[in-house]
């Protein structure tokens, strides 16, 4: 015989499983001390700061001259 269950606790518990793992997620994106930004941002300047240091630039007309 099956297992008889009540659908509006099995939706309230998917509910709040979903719930909980939107707020882990939100931990993940948001929940970071302001030195973890603060090393974030910096290595993504010094990237691209080498990134631009690489790039050739066109010659221009009074430049070939």
């Amino acid at each position: 015989m099956a297992e008889i269950i009540n659908l509006r606790q099995a939706r309230k518990a998917k509910a709040r499983a979903a719930h909980a793992a939107k707020g882990e997620a939100n931990r993940v994106a948001f929940g970071r001390t302001k030195l973890e930004k603060l090393a974030t941002e910096k290595a993504k300047t010094q990237t691209k700061t080498r990134l631009d240091g690489h790039l050739l630039t066109k010659a221009t007309d009074h430049e070939s001259d």
